[in-house]
């Protein structure tokens, strides 16, 4: 009887480390040729909660380099945010892709 008090404690263990060490996932904008830079703002700001100033210098990286890491997060919240960013400019009839790649 006394060792399912330890399995449990094993088991509180196990998840609390799954959780403290989720694996954390990249979210980019990707640079194409027709979406605005204006609504590239928009999206940094209104999806990833960037002020102006930082929505514009990614905006910017992501016109000169081709693309850059909007924000970091756990897999579900990172995909959910790739979706957004899909879905707002599949609204203006823009092809702006969003991607994500584990850190």
């Amino acid at each position: 009887m006394e060792k399912s008090p330890k399995n449990n404690e094993q088991a509180d263990t196990q998840t609390l480390d799954e959780t403290v060490f989720e694996k954390k996932y990249n979210v980019l904008l990707h640079n194409d040729d027709y979406t605005t830079m204006d609504f590239v703002i928009d999206v940094i700001q209104r999806v990833f909660h960037k002020p102006a100033d930082i929505a514009e210098n990614l905006t910017m990286k992501i016109h000169f380099e081709g693309s850059a890491v909007c924000g970091a997060y756990c897999y579900e919240i990172a995909e959910t945010k790739v979706n957004l960013v899909h879905s707002l400019a599949a609204k203006q009839n823009f092809p702006l892709k969003a991607s994500m790649e584990p850190i």
